[in-house]
Formats: C-alpha cells, sequence, structure tokens
C-alpha cells in the first residue's frame, strides 16, 4: 500500500511518534508462514516439564525526537500520554468544526498536555482575526504566560518593529499565533508530544483567519507548521506552501535579540514576503 504522505512528511509523523498510513507497524502484521506455523505447534503434544516462562522484558520509553526536544535542556515535565489514533482524530474533528471564541474557549481550558498544569496562562494569539498577514512563532515565553498574551514580551516589542518597517500594524494587518499555546518550562524547546496536541488548533486558527500569506519564525514553528524536519537555513530563502497558502521562514525575534547580526539576513526574508504577497494580489503600504 503507498502512503499518502511525501518521505518528508512520513519522517515528521514518526518524529511525532505517530503511525505512517501506508506503511506495516512493528509487531502487528504476521509473517505470511505465522499461520501454518501456529497450526503445527498447536499439533503438537503438551511437553510433561515445559520450561519455565522467561521474564517479560522491561519496556522501554520511546525517546523524543532530537529534532523536537534538545538534548542540553531536559524535559522537566512527563510527557503526554499517546492518544490512540481514533481519540485523536476524535478530538481533531471536533476541533476542526470550532468557531473562534469556542476555540479560544476551548485553549484557554486545556489539559491535553503536562504544560497545562505548568503554565500561569494558555496564550491564543494577538492581532487581527481578519488580517491577511499570519505570523507563527514557537511558545510564550514569561511575559507572555504572566499576562496571557502573545509576543509582549523583547521579542514582542522587536516584532512589532519589524511589522512596522514592513507597513504592517499588528492589530490591523497581522494576526500572530505560536504553534504551542503554553509556556514550556524554563523556556525549554517544545516536546513532539506537546506539538501533536497544539497543532489541531493552530490548523483550526489557519482555516478562520484565511491568511493570504505566512510567515514562519524560527524552526520549531516552520518544522510544525510545514511537518517536516528540514533544517531552518535549508528553508530560509525559498518560498514553502501550507494548504495553497504561500509561507516564507525567517529566525524568530528572540533568536535576533541574543544574534543581532543576523537581522539583515531577516530583512532580506521579510522584503522577500512583502513580494510574495504582492504577486498573490496583495496590496501594501510603503515598507518605511
Amino acid at each position: 500500500m503507498t502512503s499518502p504522505f511525501t518521505e518528508e512528511q512520513q519522517r515528521f509523523l514518526r518524529l511525532l511518534e505517530l503511525p505512517v498510513p501506508g506503511r506495516p507497524v512493528a509487531g502487528v502484521c504476521a509473517s505470511p508462514q505465522a499461520g501454518p506455523a501456529k497450526a503445527a505447534a498447536a499439533a503438537q503434544p503438551p511437553r510433561e516439564d515445559p520450561a519455565p516462562a522467561a521474564p517479560p522484558p522491561t519496556p522501554r520509553k520511546p525517546a523524543i525526537p532530537a529534532v523536537l526536544a534538545s538534548p542540553a535542556a531536559p524535559p522537566t515535565v512527563p510527557d503526554a500520554p499517546l492518544r490512540d489514533m481514533a481519540a485523536q482524530e476524535r478530538r481533531e474533528t471536533v476541533i476542526a468544526g470550532l468557531a473562534w471564541a469556542d476555540l479560544a474557549a476551548m485553549v484557554s481550558v486545556c489539559q491535553d498536555c503536562p504544560l497545562g498544569a505548568t503554565r500561569q496562562h494558555a496564550v491564543f494569539g494577538a492581532g487581527n482575526p481578519q488580517g491577511r498577514w499570519l505570523f507563527v512563532g514557537e511558545a510564550p515565553g514569561a511575559e507572555e504566560d504572566r499576562r496571557g498574551e502573545a509576543f509582549v514580551g523583547r521579542a514582542g516589542q522587536l516584532l512589532d518593529a519589524m511589522l512596522k518597517a514592513m507597513g504592517l500594524e499588528r492589530g490591523r494587518d497581522v494576526y500572530i499565533a505560536n504553534v504551542l499555546k503554553c509556556r514550556p518550562p524554563n523556556n525549554r524547546d517544545p516536546l513532539g508530544p506537546e506539538v501533536r496536541e497544539c497543532l489541531p488548533y493552530l490548523h483550526r486558527q489557519i482555516a478562520l483567519v484565511g491568511p493570504q500569506i505566512i510567515v514562519a519564525l524560527g524552526r520549531f514553528a516552520t518544522q510544525g507548521l510545514l511537518q517536516v524536519d528540514t533544517p531552518l537555513n535549508k528553508l530560509r530563502g525559498t518560498v514553502q506552501h501550507y494548504g495553497d497558502i504561500p509561507v516564507v521562514i525567517t529566525y524568530h525575534p528572540a533568536y535576533l535579540l541574543r544574534n543581532p547580526i543576523d537581522k539583515r539576513r531577516v530583512w532580506e526574508d521579510l522584503k522577500k514576503a512583502r513580494q510574495v504577497f504582492q504577486e498573490a494580489g496583495g496590496a501594501l503600504p510603503e515598507a518605511r
């Protein structure tokens, strides 16, 4: 059976510890010889002194994929329990049918991964829900967690300056959302199970906003949105797509606070985003 997913998307599904449609699951599909062998074994007379059974092996916990968890920052909370595929599909179906207010309410009380127990506030998003531009970040920081608002810390101030340079305003032209709606403890990198639980919220936000272009900020936002494990530096300078929506990739503002030398590269990315937006028929004010 041929999988409907590309090789890159299949790798991403495996990183999130999800089965890949069209690929056999280890330990489930029996070999063609299994049936006769089992029948032959059943026909043998029972042993008078059966050998004692070996103790079952101790189950090993799956490793967190390296692309979604930094080895230098081990998780401080347990992984979320793996939901069976049927339940996961039911949850995604419910989320995909929610109106804006109901979606925000569901996010505000979500406890579907351990981050719900460590956060102060879930951070839904910020800006104009009818904006033609959607900027996607990674996860709330300490200030966002404290206030329950997206991009209000130093990284948010830098993002507002970037928008202003493009001739955009957060409350008029842009909506901003994160892949994760809750802050990971100590600002560690997002984990695969956390991304898996939160992505349906982002997918519904994108469907409701209906942006003309998406700008992905940083590695985790890019990989989560596009469902790839390609390094950020290989995606920068290209135009990817989320469905029919063009996606331009650049560095996260928090990265720029630590590496201001790369601001020129970000400006080149933002100019490319303006160009893509205009080629798609969008009208822009003059950049400042």
